[in-house]
């Protein structure tokens, strides 16, 4: 992972945000403190560390990697993805949309379209049309997107109906 990464975690101090006033928690721009059941698949665990802090008492975040999304078998309000590269990202995210329920959100965190620092190679990021084109399949529709950090960006999917 990028040494960038480590930086959406830095405003941390004693399990406590330190973000600068007028910039909105990165739960609160994704909408996850709201989510019952959260799971977060391949993210860094600066990300888990912080929505872990921003999120109610109770409402605990489930983290794992894209390999074991199999052995999960409830269903989540909301599922964050971080997901750079596009070899194995299809098997992976029709997993997760089986993992869904039914009024509930997924968010794919990639890389932007112009950046230098991730690790994958802009020719071989998943980007936005491919993700639009897999989910729609699924009867998703992408409507919404917010920025994570200087490299990252969420797109949000939800069911049409």
């Amino acid at each position: 992972m990028s040494e960038g990464y480590a930086k959406i975690g830095a405003r941390m101090r004693n399990g406590h945000s330190t973000a600068a006033p007028g910039k909105r928690a990165l739960a609160s721009r994704l909408a996850l403190s709201e989510a019952e059941s959260l799971l977060l698949v391949d993210a860094p665990p600066s990300v888990r560390e912080l929505l872990d802090s921003e999120r109610p008492p109770g409402r605990p975040v489930r983290a794992i990697a894209g390999e074991a999304v199999r052995s999960v078998k409830e269903s989540f309000d909301a599922i964050l993805a971080w997901r750079e590269d596009r070899d194995g990202s299809r098997s992976l995210l029709d997993q997760l949309v089986k993992r869904l329920s039914p009024a509930g959100a997924l968010w794919v965190v990639t890389a932007k379209k112009k950046v230098i620092g991730p690790k994958t190679p802009a020719a071989r990021r998943i980007e936005l049309t491919d993700l639009v084109t897999a989910f729609s399949k699924q009867g998703l529709i992408h409507d919404r997107e917010a920025k994570v950090s200087a490299w990252n960006v969420a797109y949000r999917f939800r069911r049409t109906r």
